[in-house]
């Protein structure tokens, strides 16, 4: 081979290599980027809207429309709107007393069913659906733990609620998932997405399961909610006549103070 075969030849060889290092390093640059975006998914009960950065393990499927996975905190109506939440029910006792309160005030809220609670009361959560409020899934057990149990676990826990609390309703969808405690997960996120259901967290936790008194309970909310829109409240898990009491106060101020009412987001900002 003569000198122009040589140099031929060489760029050749240069240009193999450089393209094998081009793929690799591209390889690497995806792994860093799904690292990032699992790591950075944490984000548990309050805190700014989060927009998922990256994609997290396996194809969407096919036959599903997928919710965004980020956890939700906005208002579909934007600006002043607030969200109210309403966790643990439902109980034949509180959740009548808390629907009471809120349809005199021409609220609508979100209740965030545990499933074995949804098939024992399913009149209940059919006079949820009926006076226009959503659904949503708040596992089987309540186990404020299951962010450290296993992808099976979780799917069972989140799955399993989705379908005893539609089962109840008589065929309205649950809309949205919120992991007991703020305990979500990459995992838990994603296949509560995959399901249909936008992934809710809340910026204003009343603290009314630990039974602070009303005033307590109210000064909760007014102190707290410039944290963001999305206020919790609980009608199950033991005696809710605080959180009544409080509800017939917190309502007309929120009124007052030119804050209308709207549900979370569910789709992407």
């Amino acid at each position: 081979m003569g000198l122009k075969g040589n140099y031929t030849a060489h760029i050749a060889v240069a240009a193999s290599a450089v393209a094998i290092s081009l793929a690799a390093w591209g390889a690497t640059a995806l792994t860093g980027t799904e690292a990032a975006a699992r790591a950075g998914a944490g984000s548990q009960g309050a805190g700014p809207e989060e927009r998922t950065k990256g994609p997290e393990s396996g194809p969407p499927p096919v036959s599903k429309v997928r919710m965004p996975q980020g956890i939700a905190h906005a208002a579909e109506a934007g600006g002043k709107a607030v969200n109210i939440t309403i966790d643990d029910g439902p109980d034949p006792q509180w959740t009548p007393k808390v629907l009471d309160v809120l349809k005199q005030h021409n609220v609508k809220a979100v209740f965030c069913m545990v499933g074995p609670r949804a098939k024992e009361f399913p009149d209940l959560v059919k006079r949820v659906v009926a006076d226009g409020h959503r659904l949503c899934d708040h596992t089987t057990s309540h186990d404020t733990a299951m962010d450290k149990k296993s992808v099976a676990y979780q799917k069972q826990q989140i799955l399993d609620a989705k379908r005893m609390i539609e089962d109840a309703a008589g065929g309205a969808k649950v809309e949205y998932y919120r992991a007991p405690g703020g305990a979500f997960t990459p995992d838990s996120r994603r296949i509560a997405a995959e399901a249909g259901m936008r992934p809710l967290g809340w910026n204003v936790d009343t603290k009314d399961f630990e039974k602070p008194g009303t005033g307590a309970i109210v000064g909760t909310v007014k102190h707290e909610l410039s944290n963001g829109p999305t206020i919790l409240f609980h009608d199950g898990g033991g005696d809710r006549g605080q959180t009544v009491e409080a509800l017939k106060q917190v309502l007309p101020w929120l009124k007052e103070q030119g804050r209308p009412f709207s549900f979370p987001v569910r789709t992407a900002p």
